[in-house]
């Protein structure tokens, strides 16, 4: 029986200077969620961070966002799931990937980190990389060396936008990922046949 989703994480940096920037996508996402399904994040500080409680289709979990900065992730996730002995497997880390185009939207479960410091540190503390991931493209810089501050801009309102559309299409099928119909989901989500951003 595929596992049902009882945490769902969205990374990002605290502070209104952070807001709008790439690294902040799975901010957006989870706060688009949160309005959907009228949850109210509270300040947790023992879990170091946001909390809400959510449902869809008739299925609760719980929604974080870790007040940490992004390489201290795993504080949160770690703190919160072994509280309420939440299994790696029940977690979806929502997240930006510079590895895809944006517009682009992927689901997968387990993996490495790939350079990208919330997973790294979320793995780290956890000591279990088998969560799921739900990877946000927003883009990869022509200069290497420039991935810490592209991250950490805001993208032009065209990137936005296409950023923007993806994560409807990802909200539109959270009620089938958070009740672990995984294989629908990622086929809708990775479909050839779909528009180009899904």
């Amino acid at each position: 029986m595929p596992s049902a989703i009882d945490l769902i994480v969205g990374l990002g940096n605290p502070g209104v200077q952070y807001a709008r920037t790439r690294h902040n996508a799975g901010f957006w996402l989870v706060d688009g969620l949160a309005a959907q399904t009228g949850a109210i994040f509270t300040v947790e500080p023992r879990y170091h961070g946001e909390t809400a409680n959510a449902a869809l289709a008739g299925h609760a979990f719980r929604l974080l966002k870790p007040t940490t900065f992004m390489n201290r992730s795993g504080q949160a996730v770690a703190g919160l799931s072994r509280y309420f002995r939440i299994p790696p497997e029940r977690i979806l880390v929502v997240h930006d990937e510079i590895d895809l185009p944006p517009g682009t939207v992927r689901l997968k479960q387990g993996g490495g980190h790939g350079g990208h410091n919330g997973l790294r540190d979320i793995i780290g503390n956890l000591g279990d990389a088998g969560f799921w991931r739900l990877r946000l493209g927003v883009g990869r810089p022509v200069d290497r060396d420039a991935v810490v501050d592209y991250v950490l801009q805001v993208p032009p309102e065209s990137e936005r936008a296409m950023i923007l559309q993806a994560m409807a299409a990802a909200l539109d099928l959270l009620p089938r990922i958070v009740a672990g119909e995984w294989q629908a989901a990622m086929q809708l989500l990775h479909g050839a046949r779909g528009p180009h951003h899904l």
